[in-house]
């Protein structure tokens, strides 16, 4: 376990210098840096939040998990955490030096032939049996690998038809669609359900499983359709949002003989993370469906908060609201701590406070009434929310790492 903490507060160090970089965007539009280059920190941002925190702390948890101790144990897993870590130090450093270039692509083309090393490892390793979070887990890792087809298309489009074809448009949206709505969201789940002592109703978790498969692939119509103008797109997608909310519909009659008893084992931190993480995973949907009004379908790639907004809700809500949840039930990170508490209350109060912030100002922009006053002094005031919670957060850990080493 010694060695998982190291990962853990390697991830948790991934994350906050992905919040750092964000922060240091937000500072520049108060006062600009000419020595920095927006775009090429946008990029870092993206990579490292990704795949730096994402990406790692969901290998940690399918390891701790899913992997058999005789087998996690093995020292495979180990150096190809550290050196797909080193991949994300690689990005981390060169992202923000010279954008999209050879370093940099270098690096993220090393991360992803890591990531089939450990797609091929889990689907090894994890023990044997067809349980249902097995089952998410083993469509995660279908998705993962089958998401990476966007970016192998990359290099044939700019070959072809240049960077702003809407080939190469449509592979970036593809590679980004099936990492966070397949498997990102496919994985966390299936480390949800693992939380579950009892028994899933198979019945009801395989329509809901079946349902949630079709919309990812339909709802991928979405951002095709912001290059492609077509009206089947447009019917695919709504299509595909209905099918996503009948699925999740499907989740919560699967789990509702047993919420009362999964409440009653979380303290009141990791009860009102899930929480938040539930409640974003609803607003996604909610937005979702809202899109499909031809109207504020046709604007809302346009209006940048809004994707932004978007963004933050999927990875900041969703996937990071159940991986702390996951992290704190298990006691992997110490919920008792006054500094920890701390921490998590002012990591979410920014989220949620840019997330307002984002949303408002989109709609601002939406209705044509300009900029909200004190926009760009809010935004970077609420996202330090972030950046200090994530230091409160890892010095916790940090001292308790340092305590358990005394003792």
């Amino acid at each position: 376990m010694s060695s998982q903490r190291s990962w853990i507060i390697c991830c948790f160090f991934n994350f906050l210098i992905a919040s750092v970089i964000g922060l240091l965007m937000r500072f520049s539009y108060l006062f600009p840096l000419e020595s920095i280059n927006y775009i090429y920190l946008l990029h870092a941002h993206s990579h490292v939040a990704m795949l730096g925190w994402v990406y790692l702390m969901i290998y940690v948890l399918v390891v701790h998990f899913f992997i058999p101790k005789n087998k996690s144990q093995k020292p495979i897993y180990s150096q190809l955490f550290w050196i797909t870590e080193f991949s994300v130090i690689g990005m981390m450093i060169s992202f923000p030096i010279q954008g999209y270039a050879l370093f940099s692509i270098v690096f993220s083309t090393l991360h992803i032939l890591l990531s089939y090393v450990f797609c091929w490892l889990v689907w090894q390793d994890c023990s044997i049996g067809r349980t249902c979070d097995k089952k998410l887990l083993q469509t995660a890792i279908l998705f993962m690998v089958f998401s990476t087809f966007g970016v192998w298309c990359l290099g044939p489009a700019i070959n072809m038809m240049g960077k702003q074809s809407s080939f190469y448009q449509i592979a970036i949206q593809f590679f980004l669609h099936f990492q966070f709505n397949g498997w990102f969201l496919f994985a966390v789940l299936a480390l949800f359900l693992k939380q579950f002592k009892s028994k899933i109703a198979v019945n009801e978790f395989k329509t809901f499983w079946v349902l949630l498969i079709l919309a990812t692939f339909f709802t991928v119509a979405f951002p095709i359709s912001w290059y492609v103008k077509s009206n089947i797109l447009k019917a695919i997608n709504t299509f595909g949002v209905l099918l996503q909310l009948l699925s999740f519909v499907y989740f919560y009659n699967m789990l509702k003989p047993q919420i009362n008893e999964f409440k009653t084992s979380l303290d009141s931190t990791a009860k009102w993370v899930y929480g938040l993480a539930l409640w974003s995973l609803f607003l996604k949907i909610g937005i979702q469906l809202m899109l499909v009004f031809p109207d504020l379908a046709e604007v809302s790639h346009q209006i940048r908060n809004w994707v932004i907004g978007f963004i933050h809700l999927t990875t900041l809500g969703i996937i990071t609201g159940f991986l702390l949840g996951i992290l704190i039930q298990n006691k992997l990170l110490s919920a008792q701590s006054y500094w920890f508490k701390i921490g998590i209350k002012s990591f979410f109060l920014g989220y949620v406070l840019t997330e307002i912030i984002l949303f408002l100002q989109g709609l601002f922009f939406y209705k044509n009434r300009g900029l909200l006053f004190g926009y760009y002094e809010s935004i970077f005031g609420t996202s330090v929310f972030i950046v200090s919670g994530l230091m409160l957060i890892i010095s916790s850990i940090m001292s308790k790492k340092k305590q358990e080493s005394i003792n």
